[in-house]
């Protein structure tokens, strides 16, 4: 199968956003090619595409055919539910069987944004979209060409993240054509995401609201905008047993292709522990990688060094971690390193991703006496 790049410009977005073009509608234009994307979805076939969080692999939501063929590209298990995302809220009651006004509070606060909220469903959603489950999650993204593409795509469009099932998720068109060219038809290239991590998940079809997968969207957010909620329990422990509600909850996610281990514990045991395991792994012949921040990386002496952020900034951490995994795939690293995130707010989410990525293997660096 071929698969088409359709680049938007700077210049297509903005027009977009303001709900003007500065050329007429053709094929070349925005709304042109939001339209060709959008037949292909109304067809049955898949269209990956950017959002304000990570890109998506889409096909329409309520054609349980079209569903199938996500789960076939990205090797998916098929239990593990795809997201429908919406552009407005009147289509939110016709796939949920009721809308709590907890949820109504939370997409007033947050929609359109990295926000995502597991209903009852409705009737109209087929189980090939939920993962088997009575219960789907929606969300509404914050980004004019996905927004355009669910529009032109008949409304409700399933997508999880556009790489192969366990893989970093992509941040750019280039990362999803890695990973999907030759098994998709087309790519909508809107340049680099801007937050870089999923959404935040939260339950919403019980009694008591649960976040099931922490993002940028924060629990002090949430709670701020609805009040008390509760955290899964599977957020800090692997549990293969349970069958997973939400994505991403269950199965290894986000791993690199080399062996990720994270090394928790204060700050400059954690410097020297790493420092021990990256000198034994290059002594034995091993490519190591060491995964530390703008405030570290200078510091670590042997292997491949990436900064990915600055603890002062944590959304600078989030919008790279998955681009940083995926360059030492492309150098051949076969084991890597990391300092933990264990600081509150959005460090929650992605030290969550880490821990999927790493397949939960953390070594505690001993405390340095004195």
């Amino acid at each position: 199968m071929e698969t088409v790049i359709v680049k938007f410009s700077d210049i297509d977005i903005r027009n977009s956003a303001g709900g003007k073009e500065d050329h007429p509608i053709d094929a070349g234009s925005f709304q042109g090619k939001i339209a060709a994307a959008g037949k292909i979805l109304k067809e049955g076939g898949l269209v990956a595409f950017p959002t304000e969080t990570v890109y998506g692999l889409g096909a329409d939501a309520l054609n349980p055919q079209a569903s199938r063929k996500i789960y076939e590209a990205k090797g998916r298990p098929s239990d593990n539910p795809l997201i429908v995302h919406i552009s407005n809220m009147e289509d939110l009651g016709k796939i949920t069987a009721k809308v709590p006004e907890q949820a109504k509070k939370l997409a007033a606060e947050f929609w359109p944004g990295p926000l995502t909220m597991i209903f009852e469903k409705s009737p109209l959603v087929p189980l090939e979209t939920t993962g088997g489950l009575q219960t789907v999650a929606v969300r509404m993204p914050d980004h004019p060409i996905a927004l355009g593409l669910i529009q032109a795509g008949g409304g409700f469009v399933a997508a999880p993240s556009a790489n192969t099932s366990g893989r970093p998720s992509p941040t750019t068109a280039e990362h999803v054509a890695q990973d999907m060219e030759g098994r998709i038809p087309m790519i909508l290239d809107g340049g680099p995401v801007g937050i870089g991590i999923e959404s935040t998940i939260v339950d919403v079809s019980g009694d008591m609201p649960m976040i099931l997968r922490p993002g940028y969207i924060t629990k002090e957010m949430v709670q701020e905008a609805i009040g008390p909620v509760a955290l899964d329990p599977g957020l800090t422990a692997e549990n293969e047993a349970v069958r997973p509600k939400a994505p991403g909850m269950k199965y290894k996610h986000y791993a690199p292709k080399g062996q990720l281990i994270l090394v928790d514990g204060e700050r400059e045991a954690v410097q020297a522990e790493i420092i021990r395991l990256s000198k034994e792994a290059a002594a034995k012949g091993q490519n190591v990688g060491v995964i530390g921040t703008d405030e570290t990386w200078g510091s670590y002496p042997y292997g491949i060094v990436k900064s990915i952020g600055t603890r002062e900034d944590e959304e600078t951490i989030a919008r790279h971690l998955y681009g940083v995994l995926r360059e030492f795939d492309e150098q051949d690293v076969e084991i890597i390193y990391s300092e933990s995130f264990s600081a509150p707010g959005i460090g929650q989410a992605i030290m969550n991703r880490l821990l999927k990525a790493a397949g939960h293997h953390v070594l505690t660096a001993p405390k340095r006496e004195g």
